[in-house]
């Protein structure tokens, strides 16, 4: 026979081990279910994506590794900035498998090329037909956002807005969404007066209806090149209507002095890349394939 102040021992013992195996086990459900999801499926979560641009494809593999970190990726139609050659053309098929989204980008003319509204408004609609064109071959078949990439900041003279329309309503006829890539960053121009040059954009586009990609790496409003799991919306660059933020630009801009993780060659690389091989520049989204047709 058992003797029964053992027996009850032996059972506050065991309903003491069942407590326990069973907060371990509730414990390690939740840890599986958060290792369970992916970072992009945490950052979908939010609301939010987080993906890079640059100018230079780094190569099929590169891309498979940064496709660990980044939703969506810049994808030059034409030759960036400064460039005669573009090796992002021919890669829509080898993102697409990879499980990218896109940003469609077009480089726009510097402002002293065009000299005259007349001027401006031709060059907008050579611009919008030709990145159009580039669209189609590269397999973008219409309703996708095309972002003309504008380099330079502040308020625009007549012959910008001109071009600019131009560029909007040369797409909308091709029917394509223009967009733009511009800055977000409020320019003092003195006597009390600051413009955001996607404000002005925006202001004199006249009807067209223009998706906004702005460039804002101060810090703050920018978290810095610092690849965030928290990913902050685009509204939060100080463009409420702003479709995607760049928080970050390599080489670091002097706007981005005080902004921290940025490598000692003074350029933001993702995370994935621990050679620091890659440098790019860092955006953020509200939606994981920013340029798709909605």
């Amino acid at each position: 026979m058992r003797d029964s102040s053992t027996g009850n021992l032996l059972y506050s013992w065991r309903m003491v081990w069942q407590k326990i195996l069973f907060r371990i086990a509730l414990s390690a459900g939740l840890v599986l279910s958060f290792a369970g999801k992916s970072r992009e499926q945490l950052r979908k979560d939010s609301g939010s994506y987080l993906g890079f641009d640059r100018n230079d494809y780094p190569g099929d593999a590169v891309m498979a590794v940064l496709r660990k970190q980044f939703a969506f990726a810049g994808y030059w139609l034409s030759p960036p900035p400064g460039g005669q050659t573009n090796g992002w053309t021919g890669k829509r098929e080898v993102l697409v498998k990879q499980g990218f989204g896109f940003a469609l980008l077009y480089a726009g003319r510097p402002g002293s090329s065009l000299k005259t509204a007349a001027a401006g408004k031709a060059a907008g609609e050579a611009d919008a037909k030709k990145a159009a064109e580039r669209a189609r071959k590269e397999g973008f078949a219409g309703e996708w956002t095309i972002f003309l990439d504008v380099e330079e900041g502040g308020r625009f003279n007549d012959a910008g807005h001109a071009y600019f329309r131009a560029w909007a309503e040369g797409l909308e006829r091709e029917h394509y969404r223009p967009g733009f890539y511009c800055s977000g960053i409020v320019v003092n121009e003195g006597g009390g007066a600051k413009i955001i040059s996607a404000d002005d954009i925006r202001a004199n586009l006249a009807a067209s209806e223009a998706a906004y990609w702005v460039f804002n790496d101060a810090c703050p409003p920018s978290p810095g090149c610092v690849n965030p799991n928290e990913v902050p919306a685009p509204r939060a660059s100080g463009v409420g209507y702003a479709a995607v933020w760049q928080i970050s630009r390599s080489p670091r801009e002097n706007v981005a002095k005080r902004c921290a993780g940025y490598a000692k060659d003074k350029s933001c690389y993702a995370a994935v890349d621990t050679s620091k091989r890659w440098f790019l520049d860092l955006d953020v989204a509200s939606s994981a394939n920013p340029s798709a047709p909605k």
